[in-house]
């Protein structure tokens, strides 16, 4: 397979090259729009290929009438073979290549679209069973792109009302009980290098309330949890950044860690305890949906002092639903 003149372009399945506009948000360059005439387009996801290593958005030439290749885009599978068996799934670097489009790439007008729309189309593209792929295959600095993107999610009325999960939609008719999450951070505070790489679980109350706690990751995260734990907190509805007024959905308040009116805890569950330093600084995460079981969100010690400059506690966080813990 070739590479057209050695120039990255784009092409959607659902989009042919009659038009200048080759994908949803981007349009390609002059200098890629040139094809041989002994090639024709392949109809990919958006993908760039260089050499043979995804690392992008793209399309891919495929000789007609030599070689014996099947035209059919029904043979194509859903991933790449990297080097060494790796496999690269397409529909992962989708998300990767839109939120971190090749310099080759011209980003549309954003008002001809809604970005994050196409975003939640392409994470519910990811099936379940492989979305935690995204913590590892989203670089940490793209997450503060993923909150910026999120924010045109509130220009379409019927999308800023959807949800990411079943407990994060706040109402009294979820049928599930119990989640989990996997975290990362695009930058974790230097005395708690853990939360780089932490995990959520959430919990519906018999008050009805949704609740939820920290639960510290990484190599040495099994030590710090009897420091920090349990890290208990509550998820209330929330319309902005107290801080900054930006957006959002949801709220993760800590309190003091005590403030915790139930009885009945999930099974293994511990009973709440005082929070420790920095964690009982009225700290505050904000949550925006992103799509299927995806929301991103922004940690803010907002300080229990009236004169006290509220400060982000850590970088922005990815967090992604693992479908299939039922236990933590």
């Amino acid at each position: 397979m070739a590479s057209v003149s050695g120039y990255p372009t784009v092409v959607s399945r659902h989009y042919q090259l009659k038009q200048s506009k080759l994908g949803l948000g981007f349009e390609e360059t002059s200098k890629s729009a040139r094809l041989p005439p002994n090639h024709r387009l392949r109809r990919c996801s958006l993908v760039y290929r260089s050499g043979y290593r995804p690392t992008g958005m793209g399309i891919e030439a495929l000789a007609t009438g030599t070689g014996g290749m099947s035209s059919s885009p029904w043979d194509e599978k859903p991933y790449d073979l990297l080097p060494g068996g790796k496999r690269s799934y397409l529909d992962e670097q989708d998300v990767v290549s839109f939120l971190d489009p090749p310099k080759e790439l011209i980003p549309l007008d954003p008002d001809s679209y809604n970005p994050a729309s196409y975003l939640w189309k392409k994470i519910g593209d990811i099936p379940e069973e492989r979305r935690c792929r995204l913590l590892s295959v989203l670089k940490p600095s793209l997450i503060p792109r993923v909150w910026e993107v999120v924010g045109t999610r509130y220009q379409d009325a019927k999308l800023a009302k959807r949800s990411s999960s079943p407990l994060l939609s706040l109402e009294d008719d979820a049928v599930e009980m119990q989640e989990f999450w996997s975290c990362r951070t695009s930058e974790g505070p230097l005395p708690l290098s853990w939360l780089n790489d932490f995990k959520k679980a959430l919990f519906r109350g018999k008050d009805g309330g949704t609740y939820g706690r920290i639960l510290p990751g990484g190599p040495i995260g099994a030590g710090l949890a009897k420091l920090y734990s349990p890290l208990y907190f509550t998820a209330r509805q929330a319309v902005e950044v107290m801080s900054t007024e930006q957006p959002c959905d949801i709220a993760y308040d800590f309190g003091d860690g005590l403030f915790l009116n139930l009885k009945d805890f999930p099974e293994g569950f511990p009973q709440p305890a005082k929070h420790p330093w920095p964690f009982n600084d009225h700290l505050v995460i904000y949550i925006r949906h992103v799509g299927p079981g995806v929301s991103v969100g922004q940690a803010w010690q907002e300080g229990k002092e009236l004169n006290q400059v509220p400060k982000k506690f850590c970088g922005d966080i990815l967090m992604v639903k693992d479908y299939f813990v039922v236990n933590s």
